[in-house]
């Protein structure tokens, strides 16, 4: 992915190395399952965040000076690089309907985090606070997609960033509050079914950025899109549940199928407009 002459977005705020303030701690089987469904997490996390509790409750962390490593600075200035990109590409969509896009800020952190959404640790993964327009992140992250996912590349880590943008899009745009509506009045299964077709939608948003960037800049290596199709391949559903727990239970499917995901970040990709992304009304998801 060329993305080093890039502009870089002064929305990032980076806490990393700063004391959390509380740890919340968990392990074993429990923590592995929960890893794996809350990847790329987006809605409203707070259903997860600080679940994995302690009997001892929270603990205080002091970490000193913290210092990033070459490959760490890296990293951060190139998820910076990429939230311009996304700042560009929704600013320049929106202005084309008559609206304003608001840039949401991205919060980098190590450990753990503060959020108006609750309390996050590294496990909880990637996700997008609507009630303070976050995108929060643990650079660790980009590790495990790599090492224990099979995900690894730029390009893969730059969907990432554009996906959770994608919700932020869509509490923008009241696709979120009106999912939320319906999930409040519905059982399980229903409400499980939006969560995707919300997932599913920003996956496609993802799509859209990739597009939207790579006309205007030219940003696209070959391999680049094999990477983030893995990546949305790997992460999805079934796939986390066949490697989780042996066995798949689609009516608790929450993000989509591996498939799926793959195919809604290609349609977005292809279209290259907000029209081309409605799972909602998709005669198939």
């Amino acid at each position: 992915m060329r993305w080093q002459g890039g502009r870089r977005s002064t929305n990032v705020e980076d806490r990393r190395g700063s004391a959390g303030g509380k740890a919340v701690i968990g392990g074993g089987i429990g923590l592995l399952l929960l890893i794996g469904y809350v990847l790329l997490s987006g809605g409203d996390p707070s259903v997860i965040l600080g679940t994995i509790t302690s009997g001892g409750g929270p603990l205080s962390v002091d970490s000193g000076t913290w210092t990033p490593s070459p490959e760490e600075a890296q990293l951060a200035d190139f998820v910076s690089v990429v939230l311009a990109d996304t700042e560009d590409t929704w600013t320049s969509i929106f202005a084309e309907t008559g609206m304003t896009y608001i840039q949401p800020k991205l919060v980098l952190f190590s450990g753990g985090a503060e959020s108006a959404c609750g309390y996050a640790q590294s496990a909880t993964g990637p996700f997008y606070c609507p009630e303070d327009q976050k995108v929060y992140i643990d650079l660790a992250f980009y590790r495990e997609l790599k090492d224990q996912y099979g995900a690894p590349g730029d390009f893969a880590q730059a969907y990432v960033i554009a996906h959770e943008v994608g919700h932020h899009v869509q509490n923008l745009l009241g696709t979120m509050d009106e999912v939320n509506r319906i999930q409040a009045t519905s059982g399980t299964v229903t409400a499980n079914r939006y969560s995707v077709m919300l997932e599913l939608q920003a996956d496609c948003f993802a799509g859209v950025w990739a597009s939207q960037t790579d006309r205007a800049q030219h940003i696209i290596e070959p391999g680049d899109v094999e990477e983030a199709l893995n990546a949305a391949s790997q992460i999805g559903d079934d796939t986390l549940q066949r490697e989780t727990q042996g066995y798949v239970v689609p009516d608790s499917f929450t993000h989509g199928t591996s498939a799926q995901r793959v195919r809604w970040f290609q349609a977005g990709l292809t279209g290259g407009t907000i029209g081309s992304c409605d799972t909602f009304h998709a005669s198939v998801l």
